[in-house]
């Protein structure tokens, strides 16, 4: 198999606007197993991916999730930050920039590569913020620098019905 053809089977496996958000589970900083269905019961969801904590464009992308964290919940909606970095250097992150939602800790990449995908030759996801709907469906993706700022991710995010489940 070329290495364009792989490519292009990877690019294409990769969800869009409108498909099922693949579903997956990992531990947060305390190492408890998080499932994203499960979260989705409780409303929407931004899924944070990115490659490295304690790096200058994720700590910016995270430092500006935590300070619009407020606008976030008003909708309804949660959010969780996904990084390939293990569960204690995601507690030593979440501790050090004081962030109010779960990090989880996707050791190995694999749940990277589901959805944005991860760079070649380091394995670290790539920064992409997708927003997932109730029903579990992605309503919008922003990568690259367009994830730093959380503002289109926070105006595409749909807002749940108080009292909704």
């Amino acid at each position: 198999m070329t290495r364009a053809l792989l490519a292009a089977l990877l690019l294409a496996a990769t969800p869009r606007v409108g498909d099922r958000a693949p579903d997956f589970t990992l531990p947060d900083t305390d190492g408890v197993p998080v499932t994203l269905s499960t979260l989705l019961r409780d409303g929407p969801v931004i899924l944070a991916f990115f490659p490295k904590a304690f790096t200058p464009g994720c700590t910016r992308q995270n430092s500006a999730l935590r300070d619009r964290y407020p606008e976030i919940v008003k909708k309804g909606a949660r959010v969780v930050g996904i990084s390939v970095d293990d569960v204690d250097t995601q507690r030593r992150f979440k501790a050090e920039r004081r962030l109010p939602y779960p990090l989880l800790s996707d050791r190995g990449g694999k749940v990277a590569e589901r959805y944005a995908g991860t760079m070649a030759v380091f394995g670290l996801a790539r920064r992409a913020n997708f927003v997932v709907g109730q029903d579990g469906i992605i309503v919008a993706i922003f990568e690259g620098d367009a994830a730093i700022d959380p503002g289109d991710a926070i105006r595409a995010c749909p807002v749940r019905p108080p009292g909704a489940r």
